[in-house]
């Protein structure tokens, strides 16, 4: 593999691994050579995520834990540290949506997307920061999403939230460079996942997004297997604070963004 994208002897962290979007990317770093923790709070899937990992030659481990449990977090980071030695890449991809019109959406709805969405991927980072810095190779990876960029409704909380994992991006970009510590985000568009089969199941709605989109198709969580690396590896020595968008283009057009029935 070209060096610029080698993660041989590296060690990362990626929330929300078990499925979808976190274990395509974490699949890509392993692949990358470096040894990746799976984090989850589902421990079941998680460990079978690891041994269909570990069956194709990966080097990984299973670490679940919630990351609404900030000392459970903050601790699981500190062992993963210790064990390995170094910490260098965080991808901070955990993340849940409440599929409620404002009506219906309680403060707990707000308060659950936010803390998952947003505050916990303050405090990972946070913590994977200290480690980072002593190791001085750090990667810090935040998964917003084309929500962070324009907004429909039905979701508010998760607008939000995503809006504000740009926010945090760009600040964590500005206060931990002096460490040599890149901070950056990747914004996916729709993608087939776990997390959104209950829209994915409305034809209409899932042909508004594929006709509203260039590429006139929603995307395969392995197409984020470039941009995680990329992000994750030297090749992006001099990029910090940038949000990367992947969504086949949906942003590049003039559109209302499809609204929830």
């Amino acid at each position: 593999m070209n060096d610029l994208f080698s993660l041989d002897g590296r060690v990362a962290v990626v929330t929300g691994a078990a499925q979808g979007l976190g274990a395509a990317m974490a699949e890509s770093l392993a692949k990358a050579g470096a040894h990746v923790a799976l984090t989850d709070r589902n421990a079941d899937t998680l460990q079978e995520t690891r041994a269909a990992f570990e069956a194709r030659g990966y080097s990984v481990s299973a670490v679940p834990f919630d990351v609404t449990d900030t000392p459970a977090a903050e601790g699981a980071i500190r062992e993963i540290a210790k064990r390995h030695g170094r910490l260098d890449i965080l991808v901070n991809n955990a993340g849940v949506v409440v599929f409620k019109r404002i009506e219906n959406h309680t403060m707990p709805d707000w308060e659950r997307v936010i803390e998952i969405n947003l505050t916990s991927l303050y405090a990972l980072a946070r913590e994977a920061a200290v480690h980072m810095a002593a190791g001085g190779y750090g990667r810090i990876i935040n998964i917003s999403s084309v929500m962070g960029f324009v907004a429909r409704s039905g979701i508010i909380s998760y607008v939000a939230a995503k809006h504000g994992v740009i926010g945090l991006t760009k600040g964590l970009a500005a206060e931990l460079a002096e460490k040599k510590i890149n901070t950056n985000a990747i914004a996916p568009g729709y993608f087939l996942t776990e997390i959104n089969k209950s829209v994915q199941a409305d034809t209409e709605f899932y042909d508004l997004v594929k006709n509203r989109t260039p590429m006139h198709r929603w995307g395969d969580p392995s197409e984020l297997a470039g941009p995680v690396l990329f992000l994750a590896s030297p090749a992006s020595s001099f990029v910090n604070g940038h949000v990367l968008v992947v969504d086949g283009g949906m942003l590049a057009i003039n559109f209302e963004p499809p609204s929830l029935p």
